[in-house]
């Protein structure tokens, strides 16, 4: 485990946009310097979100970091040279010219595999209906949608009254009109 030590995660700012470029430029820069065993990993922190779009759902990977690619590495002087030089890479994060590495608790909060994340195309006033429980198959309108908590109040007419209810984003789809 010695020879591990010095391995470490850092932090690299790149051109917003070019995170995947930077990611494949690195790796080939590190194969062709041979320096494997000093630069073992590098990643571009994501997360997978549930679009609902038209009806349609969808899992697309969302960027949690634009512009940052997080690099396992020995920090040495040459290996600050190849990585500082990937074309791409505007620097390391850290106090001036000296890069600091994140903490195990950091990388672990950045790569924590959570629960792929809800976004819905509804808004205030639609008109949805309900997939799933008491109130399937009923149609209400959208009174108000909370993004925090990716939930949304329906207000479904039921006995000549109109009943509030709260739903997660999948629980509804919106309805044409």
């Amino acid at each position: 485990m010695a020879e591990n030590e010095g391995i470490k995660w850092y932090v690299v700012h790149t051109y917003s946009g070019y995170e995947n470029k930077v990611k494949v430029n690195l790796e080939k820069a590190v194969e062709n310097n041979g320096m494997q065993d000093k630069i073992v990993d590098v990643r571009i922190p994501t997360e997978e979100v549930v679009e609902i779009k038209n009806n349609k759902r969808r899992t697309v990977q969302r960027k949690l970091l634009p512009g940052y690619v997080m690099v396992k590495m020995e920090m040495t002087n040459e290996t600050w040279f190849v990585v500082r030089n990937t074309r791409g890479v505007t620097g390391f994060v850290g106090a001036g010219n000296k890069a600091t590495p994140l903490s195990e608790t950091d990388f672990a909060n950045v790569f924590n595999p959570a629960a792929p994340q809800v976004r819905a195309d509804i808004c205030v006033g639609d008109s949805v209906r309900i997939l799933t429980g008491l109130f399937e198959n009923f149609t209400g309108r959208v009174t108000e949608i909370d993004e925090g908590a990716k939930r949304i109040k329906v207000v479904v007419p039921m006995l000549k009254r109109e009943t509030d209810v709260e739903l997660a984003y999948d629980e509804v789809v919106r309805v044409e009109e």
